[in-house]
């Protein structure tokens, strides 16, 4: 039970990689603060947990918002007396029409967009929790870059990379800002994750494609959301005391 009397702050955690990682916390005792701006699927996330026999809260909130990613922050350290692991899910390509836009067909407002949605909320919730993690002389912040922010997805867009660029980058920073705090910093990079939104634009890919994927996959499988939260989940627990500054790539070998 890595993360009994534990309380850790999940961002996305209706679905995908933030709903997996909620999931196995829940089940290891910890006590799940799940955000997300989509109630229905977030209640439901929630429910999925206490059904499980784990506890777990549900914030309905916009992480893109500092009114009320403030408000909630405030609202969990008063109602749990701390925070001790902060996992920032919120992220993704396929905000725009084409994920894979070259530079010379990606639009400024696509370009702000996505540094916008792949960056601002990790920020906001980092820049409300740290506070809280201070005090306490301890926590974790686990954050999602991307392979595509070392330049190696065929498939994003240089805004998409860009953004993740600046995920790795912020991490290592925040590391020796708060490292002398007790607050180890990391971060994981995915390969594509056959999520509940990726999968199906996966699937439409031609036979040939889906096989040249997997071709350069030394696993020679596609991962899932439980495989990058078993990583989230390793960095956000105390087996890594001594791991800080890190964005490991979870990519099959790739």
């Amino acid at each position: 039970m890595r993360f009994q009397d534990q309380v850790t702050l999940i961002t996305a955690a209706a679905s995908g990689i933030g709903r997996a990682t909620a999931d196995i916390i829940g089940r290891e005792g910890g006590t799940v603060i799940a955000v997300d701006s989509h109630a229905e699927r977030l209640n439901a996330a929630v429910d999925g947990i206490l059904q499980a026999g784990g506890q777990a809260h549900a914030y309905h909130a916009d992480a893109l918002d500092e009114g009320q990613v403030n408000g909630l922050v405030t609202d969990v350290a008063k109602r749990f007396g701390r925070i001790d692991v902060l996992v920032n899910a919120v992220g993704g390509s396929t905000i725009i029409a084409d994920p894979a836009a070259t530079v010379d067909v990606l639009t400024l407002a696509e370009w702000q967009a996505l540094l916008h949605f792949n960056l601002t909320g990790t920020f906001l919730l980092t820049h409300a929790v740290v506070p809280v993690m201070r005090q306490q002389k301890r926590g974790k912040i686990v954050n999602l870059a991307s392979i595509a922010g070392r330049g190696l997805s065929e498939a994003s867009s240089a805004a998409y990379a860009t953004a993740k660029g600046g995920i790795t980058a912020l991490t290592r920073k925040l590391s020796i800002e708060l490292g002398p705090h007790g607050i180890n910093v990391n971060a994981i990079a995915p390969a594509t994750t056959l999520t509940e939104r990726i999968r199906p634009r996966w699937e439409q890919r031609p036979p040939e494609a889906r096989a040249r994927d997997l071709e350069r996959t030394p696993l020679r499988r596609m991962g899932d959301a439980a495989d990058q939260a078993k990583v989230i989940c390793f960095l956000a627990s105390s087996d890594a005391d001594f791991v800080t500054g890190l964005t490991i790539d979870v990519t099959g070998g790739l």
